[in-house]
């Protein structure tokens, strides 16, 4: 595949994959990109992750014509991106590997050493002349890993974007990019917005044409559509209207305090609601939503004078990704001592900018009369 004239796609398609990083659901697989640049000089821009290491080679010969490269770029030492490097050096001995120093340290802990015989270490603004191209690297840190920088090539106005800009999914199923490309970063990425800002900063300075990530599609038209999602991502903005519910029920009576909301809810003409049985649903989901609307409600008993476990690691998970400029608002359910609510709240304290709805609704084990018109208030709170 050609990005460009000199620029050409030797990425894989892992459709083995069942959950990645050990944790997201990927029905569609991955894709683990891999780019050369062919010039008076070739550059290869990463590798792949090593169960397909043998295949990336093969694309990458039939790519270059009986030459061989003459440069081994490591942006990111994640394995599903670093894990074939020993199988392309002991493949091309004169080789040499470009990469940052903290790369290089982590070379020597995956693989047991760190190429000082054969690298180039890179800094912020270094170059890399290839001929007609000339490579210049900027450093990338805690997005979202330490020893990550980006390549842009000046000649073909083309981005290496890392991990940025990448998605779920092999490049061999059509999928609409904005919801798994969401999922990933919100998932993988969200806890770094304030570095992902510096990052488009910098990108901002550049003339791009394409984005070249390392997972999912090559972007090369309206890139300022991505470009403004990251940057809503990133700055934890609103990216659409609506509410979400993210509930727990043990009995079904929370559930239908959940079922009441929704239903106010639309009838107060709020754009969009979103539901999820935090016991029951994709959490990766889940967190998507919430990060993804503006305005949030949590409902959960109180379990062992605490919170609902379904519900405490759902709200673990917004709170190690920075949620934050959000509405919050909280029904309760507990036969004798409810405290969810305090709970949460103590949860969400060091949360930024968060806003908590005037109602909260406290159920004593079912839904009563007082409870219906709580539950009325609250939708009308957030639909204001």
């Amino acid at each position: 595949m050609y990005i460009t004239k000199d620029i050409k796609y030797i990425g894989v398609n892992d459709h083995e994959v069942d959950l990645f990083e050990g944790q997201y659901v990927v029905p569609n697989g991955m894709a683990y990109n891999s780019y050369v640049i062919m010039d008076e000089k070739i550059a290869v821009m990463d590798t792949v992750d090593a169960r397909f290491g043998a295949q990336w080679l093969e694309n990458l010969k039939g790519e270059l014509g009986g030459r061989t490269p003459d440069y081994l770029v490591v942006q990111h030492m994640e394995p599903d991106h670093s894990g074939s490097i020993t199988l392309f050096l002991e493949k091309y001995p004169e080789a040499v590997v470009v990469s940052s120093l903290q790369a290089f340290g982590m070379m020597k802990q995956f693989f047991g050493s760190d190429y000082s015989d054969r690298r180039i270490v890179i800094k912020e603004g270094d170059t890399l002349a290839l001929g007609a191209h000339t490579l210049t690297f900027v450093a990338a840190p805690m997005v979202h890993w330490p020893e990550v920088f980006v390549t842009y090539d000046l000649t073909d106005k083309v981005l290496f974007s890392a991990d940025g800009f990448g998605k779920f999914g092999a490049l061999d199923v059509e999928e609409d990019w904005a919801c798994e490309a969401r999922r990933y970063y919100i998932g993988i990425v969200g806890k770094y917005g304030a570095q992902v800002q510096k990052l488009l900063a910098k990108a901002a300075g550049l003339e791009i044409s394409v984005i070249c990530p390392l997972h999912g599609p090559i972007l090369t038209e309206n890139l300022g559509y991505y470009l403004g999602l990251y940057n809503t991502w990133s700055s934890y903005g609103v990216e659409s209207d609506g509410v979400v519910i993210a509930y727990t029920s043990v009995y079904g009576n929370t559930k239908k305090a959940m079922e009441l909301l929704e239903e106010e809810l639309k009838k107060a003409g709020c754009p969009k609601v979103a539901v999820n049985d935090l016991a029951r649903c994709d959490r990766a989901e889940a967190v998507e939503d919430a990060f993804r609307y503006g305005k949030l409600v949590l409902a959960t008993t109180t379990y062992n004078g605490d919170v609902f476990p379904f519900m405490r690691d759902f709200i673990h998970e917004l709170t190690e990704r920075n949620y934050q400029k959000r509405t919050v608002g909280i029904i309760e359910n507990g036969s004798w001592a409810p405290v969810a609510a305090k709970k949460i709240k103590s949860m969400l304290e060091a949360s930024k900018e968060l806003t908590f709805t005037d109602t909260t609704v406290t159920l004593r084990s079912a839904l009563n009369a007082q409870n219906k018109e709580e539950i009325k208030a609250l939708a009308q709170e957030l639909c204001k």
